[in-house]
């Protein structure tokens, strides 16, 4: 299985959600899944990720190792699940979307959380808030990733995305 997640720039919530992600599918033992991040839109292609962001996240052990990259069209044809930060990005990525298969790997991180019974929190972009933006950001991408994890392990990412994809 491979994962991109993807927020606008690409700098502050896709490329944390992805260590954190990397992270906890290896703690879960679960190696055969990989992940990527990438952005919807070109503004920091080739970039390390934002410096808070990276702060927060090595604070709480998590490593960086990719630059900003666009998430184009042809990213569907390797990508069995597409993490969309925010209904912002979501509706972006359905747009690149060619096929109704590839429209039904998108989903928001946020479907995999905890409250996700009371509907899909959105993960607001940090970029140009305090560090207390970025504190609150990887609380709630941790908190979706656990779910995801354990969606994963006992195979049920299909089934959260088909009751996301219902609720719309």
């Amino acid at each position: 299985m491979h994962i991109v997640t993807v927020c606008l720039g690409n700098i502050c919530r896709s490329p944390a959600a992805e260590a954190v992600l990397l992270r906890r599918l290896e703690e879960a033992g679960l190696q055969d899944v990989t992940v990527s991040s990438a952005g919807t839109a070109d503004y920091h292609v080739d970039e390390r990720p934002h410096p808070r962001s990276v702060a927060e996240g090595e604070r709480r052990g998590y490593a960086f190792t990719t630059r900003g990259a666009q998430f184009e069209a042809t990213d569907f044809e390797g990508a069995d699940l597409v993490l969309a930060m925010d209904s912002s990005n979501e509706a972006d990525l359905l747009s690149l979307a060619r096929t109704p298969a590839e429209q039904a790997t998108v989903v928001r991180l946020g479907a995999f959380a905890s409250d996700a019974g009371d509907g899909v929190r959105d993960i607001p972009d940090p970029w140009g808030m305090p560090q207390e933006a970025y504190v609150a950001m990887y609380d709630q991408i941790e908190d979706a990733v656990a779910g995801l994890v354990a969606a994963i392990a006992q195979d049920r990412v299909g089934e959260v995305v088909a009751a996301q994809r219902d609720r719309h």
